[in-house]
């Protein structure tokens, strides 16, 4: 009957979007763990603060610093520092992508007489559907070049991206981000197979519903119950809650452990059961 150690002490992960309040949800699962962390976030003084607050809690080292996922040079320059202070990284988390309001419809679906015809998907700003696509895809794909060359020059590590629900199947209104992230979902799974020679594993978290700042402003109305939008998220949630954002880090340990080392090119849903749920 094989062990299963632990195999993180001294080992180095790098989150993208670690300003987010998943990606730092991540980053304190990962420190206590005993990984060392490097937090990139486009926002470089968060990134700094959130490191700064979570190195008073921990003993592994944690560094911030300003990235734009975007960005290959950016990308580039991130990874040099990390190399530089940290040493060389064994994991790559891809916590970076959300959704633009410009790409957003307000109606649902279009009225047979057509009559809502600039509130439905005719009427989305394509600049901000571009924006949403290339952040969700884009902003997965290029720190996966960058940063996924140097797991494959040691021959091994892992690479966990953030699909979503959105990939499975898409809500109304935000045609853009579910492509993205259905999106994200294949990439995950075309690099999967692209990188197993190298013992490079590549999988990716579809996370439900959970109670981040930006779910809260949309989920919420001003007296405290929930938006129609979501109580109809909730009624198709069989565990009959959101998720809050250290339930992911779980799965987010299992990913990179040596207890998934056969695992590859898989997206796991932590969703309080919403993908199995038929609606009736």
């Amino acid at each position: 009957m094989p062990t299963y150690p632990n195999n993180f002490t001294n080992r180095i992960a790098v989150i993208t979007g670690g300003g987010g309040e998943l990606g730092s949800a991540f980053a304190e699962g990962l420190l206590s763990a005993g990984l060392r962390v490097a937090i990139l976030d486009l926002d470089g003084a968060k990134a700094a603060e959130i490191a700064q607050r979570l190195g008073q809690m921990f003993e592994p080292e944690i560094i911030g610093m300003q990235c734009d996922v975007l960005d290959q040079a950016s990308i580039a320059h991130a990874d040099g520092q990390i190399v530089e202070r940290l040493g060389d990284p064994d994991f790559l988390i891809n916590c970076a992508g959300g959704n633009n309001p410009a790409a957003t419809s307000s109606a649902e679906q279009i009225a047979p007489d057509l009559s809502n015809m600039e509130d439905s998907f005719f009427g989305i700003d394509m600049e901000g559907f571009r924006q949403t696509v290339d952040l969700n895809l884009l902003g997965t794909v290029l720190p996966c070049k960058v940063m996924g060359k140097r797991l494959a020059a040691k021959g091994g590590g892992a690479i966990v991206n953030i699909s979503s629900m959105n990939a499975y199947r898409p809500l109304t209104r935000i045609p853009a981000y579910s492509a993205g992230k259905s999106a994200v979902t294949n990439f995950t799974e075309w690099l999967a197979v692209h990188l197993a020679p190298t013992q490079v594993r590549v999988n990716a978290i579809a996370p439900g519903f959970f109670l981040t700042e930006q779910l809260k402003y949309l989920a919420f109305e001003e007296d405290g119950s929930l938006t129609e939008r979501y109580q109809k998220v909730l009624g198709n949630t069989p565990m009959g809650r959101f998720g809050e954002p250290e339930e992911l880090v779980g799965t987010l340990l299992y990913l990179l452990s040596d207890q998934s080392k056969f695992v590859t090119g898989v997206i796991i849903p932590v969703d309080g059961g919403f993908n199995a749920f038929s609606g009736v």
